[in-house]
Parts: structure tokens; C-alpha cells; sequence
């Protein structure tokens, strides 16, 4: 998933575009009026000293100062470049010039460079670097950085220029761009409350305080609970089942925490997954599960369930400020989807097929474990171990073996051959920019044939202290050439375990997938070829942000990756073509559970929201929703409640879970586009894709994008056919035709 940099957020921040971090992005832009009142506005000694007041120095057109970083200046740079940018802001503001897109939509593109740069920094350390000392600044400012966002939407002047601007825009001789920027501006500042009343827009930025300072409650009591929460193994006989390479991952996680002797099972998905996969030992696999799963919800100082409930409470109550009968509703105003009934009816004609498959699956479980004698009933913590099972007996397929040809660093290689191939470009390692760990490496991304340079790619790949778990993209800086032509700074994050030193660390094919799937927002964003920053890069509607990384995954299974830069770890050999051969035969196998997984999370996301002011009891509701959409109970959802950080971490996911849904349906029906071509590498397809796709951002409508390189509307039937489900009858497949919105 994709996080979002300050001057795109400008406009996506107030239309609730938030990226999933411990603070929310999305509310970043602009309360002075606490430094106002109490007169903390930071010295000009003050900001000499501080390196994240400063341009970024260096090649490629600047760097951050990753090296000169200290947790001490985050507050008093936060508070400088605030008190900078609400100057800019005043100034437009009050500028008494008729207004202009010049002199009033492009001043707003200018202003809040200095806030940017600080906030990506402080962003990089809250998800990847936090300690104690961090989560308390983050604390502290995190209400303070809500109710600055407040100001400036809440800004009479302001919004009457804006409107100005927009109301004359078809005489202004406006460029197709500038026409859509302003359009931008101007429904997202009425989205953020700028016609509401004194009165309401003051309840209006209390809310958005409030919620501030919950999200990052919530992202700290996840964070606490994955990193303080584990199991420890003694017995080496304990660890039966797990191969090699898992061995010696949780014999380093002990080894970080001075546990010697000993075998540490982390709280975090890459390394229970596995865990839950191969380990033979069924009571440790339930222990590890139960640890997994109750993140968030041990009824002690990191439980997060009271603080769902507030969350929703303040959702619903501003949606109703803000003239939407539900926090769900407010979302889909902006997105692909619309409404959540739409969203509602895809989800659900999905959820049918994929629990009659699981039932399959499940029953094919049980059988096997009775062939094996083992007086089981399949359990969540057996689901993934039995799987396996099957898997290897029906498909001849180990994923244990598979996974000695997948090297993390091959597989980086093979993604950087993939981008040459689709998008003409060229991975070169650099080391004359300094970075924030000693484990994230830099390469320079040219064109391959002009050698133009395209921008900076960061790699962060594996877990530690500190780090949030998961995967996801980020965007330094946004490329734009509205003064002059600026290049992006890109990063992919991941959570992997590292091995012994020295050795290559193997992952599995999910993870694999979940690598190229990040690596496709990253080549979003340095494909982007636009003028303005805010409709730059990944800065899209969250129901289509996914599409082009989905799409990317497809690329990870062609013969072309799999017999370069699958190689096998000890002999260098590829994987052998029987071996692809089962992959692919293997390629729907318990899809079941992978979408009921992640379907039982969106519509659970999804009905929350559409639940109104009702005050709701996380836990309660989420057994009673399950228990009322016909949940297999031997599947849990993919994200609890209460460690659902797409959701409650910010506003990011929120009532929009289901995007990566709708984003399959494109997905599975561009990927056709290929396969009814020349094949994967179609150059002309490729081509058609990164015009109306890739390069394009937000300067036009995305149902617009999609029919430019498709040619006509998605069909779902291409998803059914992906996910191994019975293709329903056309006439009654769910609208997922995107409904354009205006471009006015």
C-alpha cells in the first residue's frame, strides 16, 4: 500500500486520503492557532541549527539528511514549518488581487515545501524507527498537526478565492490539468467543512483533534503488542516441522533479544505465518495464533477496543456534520465506487462463491488429517499447516521447496529486469546519500535508452525494533515540473526475517507476490509524468491506488523472471520447469481462504462504518457481523478489529478496505489485455498502460485512464476466473463500472 507525502496530501488530505502510519497523514495540514495563542513560534537561531528546516543538499536533485537526524528536532521543526507555512497560507489568503489560478491554486501548490520535507522525515522515524522518546513526540503532536489541517481548510479567505476561481474556471482559459487541480481544491476543501457554519467547523476540528490523538494510541498499542509479545521455544524439539531457513530466523530474532540457547516466534505476520505453515507442533501453533489473532485485544494497557468505539462515534458524528448519513458514505463520495452500496454489492457477490470453496477446502483438510491418523477438527491454527499438506499431496507442490529458489535479492533483481522490459528503466545502487538504517540501500532509476535520470529508489526490507509490521510504498518526494523539473524519491518498505549473516534470506511465494505488488506503487510513482504535485504519482482515488500494484504480481509467475532470477540458493540453478508447472496448476488453490480472509475484514470495515452513531462494541460486533455473513468458523478474519491499522490507525482504509477488491476486477481484466496480446511483454500493451495509466496520476478521471488503455469498462468476470470461482451469468454480475466524477 501506498503512504502519501505532504504537498500531494494538500488536496487528498482533506478529501481523507490518509496513508497508514502512527499518525494520519491525512490531517497534516495546518493549525497554527495553538502557536498563535500561547506565542511559540520558533527563533530564526532556532531553525539554523535544525537539518529538517533545510533544503535537501546533495545529487539527484537533493536528498534527505538522513544522517543529521535527531529525535530532539522533530518538534520544533514540526511547529517552525507550520508556523512557515501558515504564513504562505495567509498570504494567499489575503492577497487582494482578483483571483486567479496563479495567484491562488498554484500559490497553494508552492506553499508548505519546508512542512513536507519535515513531515516525511517524521514520518519515516514513527513507522520505521520508533522508540519511546519517538511515540511520545508523536503524541504530542499528533492533535497539534489535526487541528493545523483545520486551519487552513476552515480559512473564509481562502476558500472564497478558491471558489472564485473554481466558479470562473471555464473562462480562465484553464489547461485540462489546471481545471482538474482546481476542481481538487475546491471539492475537497467543501468535503473538509468550508461551508459549514462557525459553530460546526469548531466541533468540526475538535473531532479531527481527537481522532488524531486516537490513531496514534492505536498504532502504539499495535506496535507494543508486536513487539513486546512473543514465544519462546528452548526445546529445539519443539521446532519440528520448520525448515532450515525459519530455524534460523527465530534463532536470530532470539539472539536480538539476548536470548541465548533459544528460538523466538515474533508477533508479526512474516514470521507466524510461516510458523503456522510448517510447525508440527499443534499446541505451539495454537499458542502462536492466539497471540497473532489477540493483538490489540488482551483486555490491558495496549487493548484497543475502547478506542474503536470513539473512533466510530466521532467518524459518524462528523459525517453528519458534514452532510453524509455515514462516515462509509463520506468516504465513496470521491471514490471509483461511489457509494457503498456498490462496494457492498461486489463484496458480496464474492463472498458466496469463495465460502463454498472453502467449505471444499476444509472438508479435503479433514480428510487428509483422518488418512493421517490424527483425530483432529480442523482449527484457524490448523488452516494454513493442512493446507500445506494438501497442497503438497494434490499438486505434488512444496512450498518449502519453492522457496528455495526465491532470494530476496534475485527476486530485487528480477523486479528491477521487469521495469526495464514494461518501463524502459535502469536500477543503479548509489551510495553518496546517507540513509536512516544501516539496512536500507539506494539505487538511481535512469531511462535506459536516453539515460535521463527518473529518481531515487529506497529498499527498507526487513523487520526490527520499531518498525511497523507489514508492507507498503512511500514517496519522499513527488516528481512535478510546474517551475521547474523535479524528480521522485521512492521507497519500498517490508518486514522480512533476516538469517544468519552472510546468507541469502529466502521467502516465501506470497511474500514474493507482496514484493512485486509494493514494487508496483513504487514504479506508479516513478512513472509519473505531471506537472502538478498534488495530482502526482500515487495521489488517486483509494479504490484504484491498488490496481496498478496488483497488476504487478502478475509479472512474478512469467517464465521470463522465474528462470532468470529464480535460482536456487546453494547450486545457482533455476527452478526447474516441472517445478513452474505445478505453480501454475497450483495457482487458484486455496483462494478460498485468501479471499474469505481478507472479504470477511472489508465487509466487517465496511458495515462498521454504515453502522451510523450507534455505539458499538468492537469485539461484540465483529462476532455477531461474522456470525450473520455465514463466517466458516475455521478462518479468522485477516485483520481483527483491533489490530485493523488500515482502518484505525487513520483514516486511510477506512470504509475502503474493500479497494483492493475493486482493484482486482481491473487488475484481473488488465492483465487480459496482455494475454490476448503478444503475452506479458506486449510493448504496445505496456506502452498503452503506462500512458493512461502509470504516468498519468490524478490529471484525469480513472475510469477515464482505464477505458484509454482497455478500451472499454472492466468486467468482473476476469476476477471469478483469476480466484478459480464459478463465472456468474453476465446478466447479473455486480456494477463495478466505475462512475466517472467531474472534472470541473
Amino acid at each position: 500500500m501506498p503512504e502519501f507525502t505532504l504537498r500531494r496530501l494538500l488536496t487528498a488530505a482533506l478529501a481523507a486520503l490518509a496513508f497508514l502510519a502512527a499518525f494520519d497523514f491525512m490531517s497534516l495540514r495546518n493549525n497554527v492557532q495553538a502557536f498563535e495563542t500561547r506565542g511559540e513560534w520558533i527563533t530564526a537561531d532556532t531553525t539554523e541549527t535544525n537539518p529538517l528546516l533545510n533544503e535537501w543538499k546533495g545529487n539527484y536533485g537533493g536528498v534527505p539528511p538522513f544522517d543529521k537526524v535527531q529525535i530532539a528536532h522533530f518538534k520544533p521543526a514540526l511547529e517552525a514549518a507550520m508556523a512557515e507555512n501558515l504564513k504562505e497560507i495567509d498570504n494567499i489568503a489575503n492577497n487582494s488581487a482578483t483571483p486567479t489560478f496563479e495567484n491562488t491554486i498554484a500559490e497553494m501548490e508552492r506553499a508548505g515545501s519546508t512542512l513536507e520535507r519535515v513531515l516525511t522525515v517524521y514520518g519515516i522515524w514513527t513507522g520505521t524507527m520508533s522508540n519511546p522518546e519517538m511515540r511520545g513526540v508523536e503524541r504530542e503532536m499528533g492533535p497539534k498537526l489535526a487541528a493545523f489541517s483545520d486551519k487552513i481548510t476552515q480559512n473564509e479567505k481562502l476558500f472564497r478565492r478558491i471558489e472564485a476561481v473554481y466558479n470562473s474556471r471555464e473562462k480562465l482559459n484553464l489547461t485540462p490539468d489546471q481545471k482538474r487541480l482546481t476542481w481538487r481544491y475546491y471539492t475537497n476543501f467543501v468535503r473538509a467543512g468550508a461551508k459549514l457554519g462557525a459553530m460546526e467547523k469548531k466541533r468540526l476540528s475538535e473531532i479531527n483533534q481527537q481522532l488524531a490523538g486516537l490513531y496514534t494510541r492505536f498504532s502504539q498499542n499495535l506496535l507494543a503488542d508486536e513487539t513486546d509479545l512473543f514465544v519462546v521455544i528452548k526445546d529445539e524439539a519443539q521446532l519440528a516441522g520448520l525448515p532450515q531457513s525459519l530455524r534460523d530466523a527465530a534463532a536470530q530474532a532470539a539472539a536480538a533479544k539476548n536470548l541465548k540457547g533459544a528460538w523466538v516466534i515474533a508477533n508479526t505476520r512474516s514470521s507466524v505465518d510461516p510458523f503456522l505453515t510448517y510447525s508440527d507442533r499443534r499446541d505451539l501453533r495454537e499458542k502462536v495464533w492466539k497471540m497473532f489473532v489477540n493483538r490489540g485485544d488482551n483486555a490491558d494497557k495496549n487493548d484497543n477496543n475502547a478506542i474503536i468505539t470513539e473512533v466510530l462515534q466521532l467518524r459518524a458524528e462528523r459525517a453528519k456534520l458534514l452532510g453524509f448519513p455515514t462516515h462509509a458514505h463520506w468516504r465513496l463520495d470521491n471514490a471509483m465506487a461511489k457509494t457503498p452500496e456498490r462496494a457492498m454489492e461486489l463484496m458480496e457477490a464474492i463472498w458466496k462463491p469463495a465460502v463454498a470453496c472453502v467449505k471444499e477446502e476444509v472438508a479435503d483438510m479433514q480428510a487428509l488429517a483422518g488418512k493421517e491418523g490424527a483425530k483432529v477438527t480442523i482449527e484457524p491454527w490448523d488452516y494454513r499447516y493442512y493446507a500445506e499438506k494438501v497442497r503438497k499431496e494434490r499438486y505434488d507442490l512444496d512450498q518449502n521447496e519453492v522457496k528455495q529458489y526465491l532470494q530476496l535479492g534475485k527476486l530485487r533483481e528480477g523486479m528491477f529486469w521487469v521495469a526495464g522490459e514494461l518501463f524502459n528503466f535502469s536500477f543503479t545502487p548509489v551510495t553518496d546519500v546517507p540513509v536512516y538504517h544501516p539496512d536500507v540501500h539506494v539505487w538511481e532509476v535512469k531511462d535506459k535508452t536516453s539515460g535521463k535520470h527518473i529518481g531515487l529508489w529506497y529498499f527498507d526490507p526487513y523487520a526490527r525494533a520499531g518498525k511497523r509490521s507489514g508492507a507498503w510504498m512511500n514517496a519522499y518526494r513527488s516528481q512535478e515540473r510546474m517551475d521547474k523539473e523535479i524528480t521522485t524519491i521512492v521507497s519500498n518498505n517490508s518486514n522480512f526475517v533476516k538469517g544468519n549473516p552472510g546468507e541469502p534470506v529466502l521467502i516465501s511465494w506470497d511474500d514474493a507476490t507482496t514484493l512485486f505488488h509494493e514494487f508496483g506503487h513504487a514504479l506508479h510513482g516513478l512513472s509519473s509524468n505531471v506537472v502538478y504535485p498534488s495530482l502526482s504519482g500515487t495521489a488517486v482515488a483509494r479504490d484504484y491506488v491498488e490496481f496498478p500494484s496488483q497488476l504487478l504480481e502478475h509479472w512474478l509467475s512469467t517464465p521470463e523472471v522465474l528462470q532468470k532470477f529464480a535460482l536456487h540458493y546453494e547450486t545457482g540453478k533455476p527452478i526447474p520447469q516441472n517445478l513452474v508447472d505445478k505453480i501454475q496448476k497450483a495457482a487458484t488453490f486455496n483462494q478460498g481462504f485468501g479471499t474469505v480472509e481478507y472479504l470477511a475484514s472489508a465487509l466487517v470495515d465496511m458495515k462498521l462504518h454504515l453502522a451510523g452513531s450507534q455505539k458499538i462494541d468492537a469485539d461484540k460486533f465483529e462476532r455477531e457481523t461474522l456470525a450473520q455473513l455465514g463466517m466458516p468458523r475455521e478462518i479468522v478474519m485477516r485483520h481483527r478489529t483491533p489490530q485493523f491499522g488500515h482502518v484505525f490507525s487513520s483514516d486511510g482504509y477506512s470504509a475502503g478496505y474493500y479497494s483492493y477488491l475493486w482493484s482486482d476486477v481491473l487488475t484481473a481484466d488488465a492483465y487480459d489485455a496482455f494475454t490476448e496480446g503478444k503475452g506479458a511483454y506486449d510493448k504496445e500493451v505496456g506502452r498503452r498502460l503506462i500512458k493512461n495509466v502509470f504516468s498519468v496520476g490524478n490529471t484525469i478521471d480513472p475510469a477515464e485512464g482505464y477505458r484509454g488503455f482497455r478500451g472499454r469498462d472492466p468486467q468482473i468476470e476476469a476476477l471469478m476466473k483469476k480466484r478459480g470461482f464459478p463465472v456468474n451469468n453476465p446478466k447479473n454480475s455486480p456494477n463495478i463500472k466505475p462512475q466517472a466524477k467531474p472534472n470541473k
